[in-house]
This record gives structure tokens, sequence and C-alpha cells, in this order.
């Protein structure tokens, strides 16, 4: 809403279970596209509970409340383990995206980056490099995917399994290596990938709570990994998708994830995932199994300006608002 006798207003957040208080009801609204800041925040309150700490990284987190007229109409959040601590923005008016760059700039808050929706994500960096010098450069655009009806694919030899205890130091270092291989498949380099951080402690959570699942070769050997977070408002996130290369183009990541989504769907939740659009082989097997593209976000750099003359923003056309986590797959 544009409407100039809204009144706008922008309010951070260091507290996740007071802005889970606050936010619920927007999140809840559009859930799909809510997915990342719904199910992220949950894990800040669940990790503030035991007594540690979101990053890990020793610096503070937020989460910004956007109201007009006093009424919660969106969100954004600043909980990324990982320079250069990128933003996360839920779709926004342009007035709101503009609120909040303007209170970060007034704030002194350094942003080198911002993850989400479009095209709110673009105002609020473009205000943030006009304040702070610098021009705007596309890092990555991603897609999220909802699956209704599921398209089941040829499955190859072996079986789906969840993992276990046993599976721990494979699957720890799957996740380390998971991103610099998303990255190495889209043609990027990953020093401003905004990733799925997990180390040995919280594989071992995901795992005792069911999140992780693996794919066992005829032979026993364990080939791949598909993971998922909880429920958050009915929506399942399904994350990360690794298949190391020497095993990849066998099928594995079509099976189980076709196995991961149609479980979901059996207990009435919603499937969902993101995609690098960079990645042709991912999107593919996505839209073999039937799910169907929702919306399209870009993860933006707000780069130091390089000279005297700053030269024109760059960036995809926005389109429809979208939120996300790049979690990408590699197949």
């Amino acid at each position: 809403m544009s409407d100039a006798s809204v009144r706008t207003t922008v309010e951070l957040l260091t507290d996740p279970a007071a802005f889970l208080a606050a936010a619920e009801p927007v999140l809840a609204a559009d859930p799909v596209v809510a997915t990342v800041v719904a199910s992220v925040t949950r894990r800040a309150v669940e990790a503030a509970e035991r007594g540690e700490p979101w990053t890990g990284t020793g610096r503070p987190c937020w989460w910004a409340l956007v109201r007009e007229d006093g009424a919660v109409v969106s969100a954004a959040m600043r909980t990324a383990p990982l320079a250069p601590w990128p933003l996360f923005v839920l779709p926004m008016s342009e007035v709101a995206a503009r609120a909040l760059a303007g209170l970060l700039l007034e704030g002194g808050e350094e942003v080198r980056a911002a993850n989400g929706a479009l095209p709110a994500t673009r105002v609020l960096c473009e205000v943030l490099a006009a304040g702070g010098g610098g021009e705007v450069r596309v890092h990555e655009q991603t897609r999220l995917f909802e699956l209704r009806d599921l398209v089941a694919p040829r499955s190859p030899e072996g079986r789906l399994r969840a993992a276990t205890s046993r599976d721990l130091d494979l699957l720890a270092g799957w996740f380390a290596a998971f991103h610099v291989d998303a990255a190495a498949q889209a043609g990027r380099t990953p020093e401003h990938d905004t990733v799925d951080v997990v180390d040995r402690a919280e594989v071992a959570r995901r795992t005792e709570a069911g999140l992780l699942w693996v794919w066992e070769d005829a032979e026993g050997r364990v080939v791949h990994l598909t993971g998922h977070n909880a429920p958050a408002h009915g929506v399942l996130r399904i994350g990360p998708v690794y298949t190391p290369a020497p095993h990849r183009g066998h099928g594995y990541a079509a099976a189980a994830v076709a196995a991961v989504a149609a479980r979901a769907l059996d207990h009435g939740h919603r499937p969902c995932l993101f995609t690098d659009r960079a990645n042709p082989v991912s999107n593919h097997v996505y839209t073999a199994l039937g799910f169907e593209p929702v919306v399209d976000m870009a993860n933006l750099l707000v780069e130091p300006d390089a000279g005297p003359t700053r030269g024109p923003t760059r960036g995809p056309t926005p389109g429809p608002a979208a939120g996300g986590d790049p979690t990408g797959a590699t197949s």
C-alpha cells in the first residue's frame, strides 16, 4: 500500500519470541512466501531456550516489524550467520522499504547484502547504496516452488531412509561442501552465498528430529542427502538437496525429494523449495516432479563505489514479490 494517508513505521526487535508474537498473523497469512522468516525465527527461539547464540558469530541479530496505521503488515530480519550478514526481506511497500533503509542508515548499520522479495529488496538496497556510497549488483536469482500434485519419477536402485547417528560425520561434511558445490554448478564463487551453516551439533539435532533423509544405493552406500525444515504454518520447506559429484546422474535427488514431498503431502503439509535460477539441472528436476513456480527473488549486493562516478544500478526486472533462502540443490 502506498496511500500517503497511511502511516508506515518500522520497529527493530532483538527478541525472536517477541517478534513471532507480533508477526505470527502476517506469517500465517502467506505461509509459503514467509517460510524462511517463520522457520528461521522458530529455530532462533529454540536456540535461545537452550541458551545458545543464534549465529555463533557474536554479531547481534534483529527482526523488523513493518506497521501500517499500527497493524503489522510485513517483516524483515538480519539473522544470517556469515559475512556479509545479508538481510532477508518479505514483500512490503516501497514506502516501507525506504523506511527500513532509512532506519538502518540513521543507526549507522552497514548493510552489504539483502536477500528476498522483489521489488522491496531492490528498493531497500538502492536507498542504502545512495546513502552509503556504492552500487547494487545481483549475486543470485532464486525461485520458490510449491508442490500440489506429485508426478512420481523413475526410482533408482536403493532406498530412502531417515538419517541416523551413524551418518553424522558424513552428513556434517556434506553440509559444509554443499554451498561450494551449488555455487560452482551455477557458475558463481561462493563467498557471498547465503547458506544454512550447520555444525555437527545441529546435524545431530536435525537427525534426531527426523529432518534429514539419505538415499542408500544397491550396495548400501549413502549417496545422497535431502533435508527439510520443521513445518511452519503447514508449510514444509525442503533443503538442502545434495548429491556428491561422483554419484550424480542416477536420479537420486528426484527420487528422494519425491519421497519426502509425498510424505509431507500425506501429513497435510505444503512442500516447497528454492532453486537457483542459474542451475538448469535442479530446476528441471523439480518441474518434472510437478513443482510449480510461486515467486522469484534475488540476493543483491551493495558494493562500495569503485570510482568517483557511480554506474547504474544493475539487477533483474522487478517481478512478483517473493521470499526465500538460496538453499538450492546439487543433483
